[in-house]
């Protein structure tokens, strides 16, 4: 017998029990197999397990298990388009905070987020560093905090957001009456001040007397932001100076009981394609929903909806469409609603949201 006739077998076991090669190996990504990791798992899969199963188990149904594949063709086709509304295909989970996940921004290229908890912390997580063993934040801060001792005060962080024009600046807001600006590193870079509560006229503070709420950035101009607060105003603060305030809004709230004063929950600033002045909409807890003219002047709203949503209910959510004629805000009373910022008065569609 020739040796070209001799056939050796190989053995997969002792094949990955021997080592591949000697010396200092280089790590590389399987970026296929991360893929397939993230892959979401079939939820229609059935107890009997995967296809096969499946096929084995419909051949003893004889025709009519052909009869009815061919009947729920087109629902399965419906079905499919459903699914694939939305890129749901593959999931990437990140636990970093400790407690619930209140706001959370992204860059504008993709490659930055940013997430707020009420665990008092802002978490930075940069997407071209992280690996299958490095999904996690990689700076962790907590915006409040003013001491490294333990005995220091923290609050819970209500909302984060991106420069939109700049992403180099972030605006966050805590469950205090000074909001801050943050590097897109989780530096500080300003502050803003509190103002007197012993005041009673708000238009002579020069900062919240209590608690912020939210916040959001002007659409096109970098330097200006504005801050809700649950001193009854909005102010909006030139951040090219140190967050020096530069307008006061104060909302008189017309609710029985109320003495003209409620909580702003919610304020979007909005601009339009056309070249128009920017929309300013904000929310509050006695239910109403104002607007004014982006640019100003404040001392009267263009528009108000005294009872846009349930008074004494948290209306969370509010948003501008990108050509400013549109608004939608998610109420506390489980209803999302969709208003014309031309006619300001009724909404255009109502939907049960619980």
């Amino acid at each position: 017998m020739q040796e070209d006739d001799i056939v050796v077998e190989e053995d997969e076991a002792l094949k990955n029990f021997l080592p591949g090669g000697f010396g200092k190996q280089e790590k590389e990504a399987n970026v296929a197999l991360q893929f397939e990791r993230s892959k979401r798992q079939n939820q229609g899969t059935s107890a009997l397990g995967d296809g096969r199963n499946l096929e084995e188990a419909g051949k003893g149904n004889g025709a009519s298990r052909v009869d009815d594949s061919d009947g729920d063709d087109d629902d399965d086709d419906d079905n499919s388009e459903e699914e694939d509304e939305y890129p749901v295909s593959h999931e990437l989970v990140l636990k970093t905070h400790e407690r619930p996940i209140t706001s959370m921004t992204l860059d504008p290229s993709g490659s930055r987020l940013i997430t707020a908890s009420t665990d008092c912390t802002v978490k930075f997580h940069d997407f071209a560093s992280m690996t299958p063993t490095t999904l996690r934040a990689f700076k962790s801060v907590d915006p409040t905090a003013t001491k490294s001792s333990a005995s220091s005060e923290t609050h819970p962080i209500h909302h984060v957001e991106f420069n939109p024009v700049s992403p180099s600046s972030i605006l966050v807001i805590s469950a205090i009456p000074q909001a801050k600006i943050l590097s897109r590193d989780g530096e500080p870079l300003a502050e803003s001040v509190k103002g007197d509560m012993y005041l009673r006229d708000m238009h002579n503070t020069k900062g919240h007397i209590s608690e912020i709420t939210t916040g959001t950035w002007h659409p096109t101009n970098r330097d200006l932001c504005v801050t809700a607060g649950t001193d009854s105003t909005l102010r909006i603060w030139d951040c090219s100076v140190r967050m020096r305030q530069k307008d006061i809004i104060v909302h008189k709230s017309r609710a029985a009981g109320s003495a003209g004063r409620t909580r702003m929950t919610a304020v979007s600033w909005g601009s339009s394609p056309q070249g128009n002045s920017s929309c300013l909409v904000a929310a509050a807890l006695d239910g109403s929903l104002v607007m004014w003219n982006g640019e100003g002047p404040y001392n009267r709203p263009t528009a108000e909806i005294r009872d846009a949503h349930q008074r004494d209910t948290w209306t969370g959510g509010l948003d501008i469409s990108s050509d400013g004629r549109t608004v939608v805000t998610r109420g506390g009373d489980d209803t999302i609603k969709l208003w014309d910022t031309r006619k300001f008065k009724t909404p255009v569609s109502s939907v049960s949201h619980p």
